[in-house]
């Protein structure tokens, strides 16, 4: 069986040689790999950086209180497409660590990974955020 994968921009289709046919098949969203940094990479001022927007301190702050959430699980005072770009910048920075489950995507915290590279950096950030963001609430869990 030879497979051939092509990724067409029009329809965002795998097309592939199978059996003498050509099959189409519909790329899933796990076709591109989520970006984790190593805890020795980690960037305080990346970190930093992404904390100082309100909506990712909102997600984090909510992670936090219910950890293991999915992206649907979020109250969203934003569109879809601008929500997931946020946990695209946490994630990035090493904030958070994302999986899939099915068609959900879970979200946790990493937080023990962060105290082991910035120690009370972490609980330093949600003790000064409890009077600025609050956790959304209806968060449910995955």
């Amino acid at each position: 069986m030879k497979v051939i994968p092509v990724f067409t921009v029009a329809d965002v289709r795998v097309h592939a040689y199978i059996g003498g046919w050509y099959r189409s098949f519909m790329a899933s969203r796990v076709s591109s790999p989520l970006i984790h940094p190593e805890m020795k990479d980690f960037d305080l001022f990346k970190i930093m950086s992404a904390l100082t927007d309100e909506t990712r301190l909102t997600i984090v702050v909510t992670l936090a209180a219910s950890p293991g959430l999915a992206c649907s699980g979020f109250a969203q005072d934003v569109t879809p497409s601008v929500l997931t770009r946020h946990f695209r910048v946490l994630r990035e920075a090493g904030v958070i660590r994302q999986h899939d489950v099915g068609t959900r995507r879970i979200n946790t915290l990493r937080k023990e990974e962060l105290d082991r590279r910035f120690p009370g950096l972490f609980d330093l950030v949600l003790h000064e955020s409890a009077g600025h963001v609050m956790p959304y609430r209806n968060a449910e869990s995955a």
